[in-house]
């Protein structure tokens, strides 16, 4: 969705200062919502991209006010209420007003064995690439109502696929509960004169799906 989330290319937001020695969490709060969600999305059975696109719900002046993690808050109770294992009175008042379906979370020994295993999105393709590496391709012009993984500044833009990746899974479709839906992933290659209309030889490279690209 075009969000304050989708920030690439935007100006007036001042310099990003990199933070000498950061710590993993900066407070203990942090860290009690990064278990929180983990936990609970084990529970939920919600997908990584549906996580995402909850977390983009977020009023975008309260987004742009609020840190990391509390937009893990916002996507977390976005996620409970979609999937009906809390209510809004739940949430209000911090307390549970009903009984509710007994969930076996997992074992406390065995959680960070299932966060640091490794894990793919790729899959089987449905059907043959359409472009090959070498191909000239324009992005579509798309302002999706849901989650995306093309972002707003690279839309409309002509680059050049550089490398093939396989079927992956495809995050609109996943983010929005209709399933997996494998497509062609690439890497396109964009000069920054075509994007940013500047005198310059840099170049971006973007992994991008294929229903985000179009021949030119």
């Amino acid at each position: 969705m075009n969000g304050a989330h989708d920030c690439g290319g935007m100006m007036g937001f001042g310099p990003v200062a990199a933070e000498r020695d950061e710590p993993v969490f900066h407070s203990a709060w942090e860290s009690r919502a990064f278990a929180l969600m983990s936990a609970v999305g084990d529970i939920g059975g919600w997908t990584l991209d549906e996580d995402r696109s909850a977390c983009e719900t977020m009023h975008p002046a309260d987004y742009a006010a609020t840190s990391y993690y509390e937009h893990w808050l916002h996507g977390l109770q976005t996620l409970l209420l979609k999937h009906g294992l809390v209510t809004a009175e739940e949430l209000a008042d911090g307390r549970c007003h009903a009984s509710r379906i007994a969930k076996q979370p997992t074992p406390a020994p065995a959680v960070w064995g299932l966060v640091t295993a490794p894990g793919s999105y790729a899959r089987e393709p449905q059907g043959p690439a359409r472009y090959a590496i070498g191909d000239r391709v324009r992005t579509r012009r798309l302002n999706p109502a849901g989650h995306t993984r093309l972002p707003r500044y690279l839309r409309g833009h002509a680059g050049e696929i550089i490398a093939r990746h396989g079927a992956h899974v495809f995050p609109d479709s996943n983010a929005a509960g209709r399933g997996e839906d494998p497509r062609w992933l690439y890497t396109v290659r964009f000069t920054c004169a075509e994007v940013w209309g500047t005198a310059t030889r840099d170049t971006i490279h973007a992994d991008l799906w294929e229903p985000y690209l179009e021949a030119v």
